[in-house]
């Protein structure tokens, strides 16, 4: 689907795991969709432009596939996040060196691999410093 421009940031969280890395991950996703709906998101149609979206992309080492309590799944990594350079992008900046569990290649070569795929103008820079260190 054609959208307009939007912008794509990667964190990462120190969170506690809870019992297990399943629990930790749907508790860790439920808080995110409550942030979503305080930061003003509406329901619309799925994979189309919105007000924000936030994603579980890795969490530590674990490969997770959980059923949430809406009853979709939880798959973690995030399925499409090798085939996705807004995605691989920003989280290149924070983990080049991450192999995330069940890949065959680091992060690092992942969005080299994938910005042949879709063109170095499939993304750009939208800040030019470190924000995480600015003040």
């Amino acid at each position: 689907m054609d959208q307009p421009d939007f912008l794509n940031a990667v964190v990462a969280l120190d969170v506690p795991a809870g019992p297990n890395p399943e629990t930790g991950a749907l508790a860790l996703l439920a808080a995110l969709k409550t942030l979503e709906q305080a930061l003003g998101r509406q329901a619309r149609q799925r994979w189309g432009p919105r007000e924000v979206d936030l994603d579980l992309l890795i969490f530590g080492r674990n490969v997770i596939n959980v059923e949430r309590p809406d009853g979709r799944w939880l798959a973690v990594p995030h399925v499409q996040a090798r085939q996705r350079l807004f995605v691989l992008a920003p989280l290149n900046d924070i983990a080049p060196g991450l192999r995330p569990p069940g890949w065959h290649e680091t992060v690092s070569s992942a969005r080299r691999r994938q910005e042949t795929v879709e063109g170095p103008d499939a993304v750009r820079v939208a800040a030019g410093r470190n924000w995480a260190t600015a003040e």
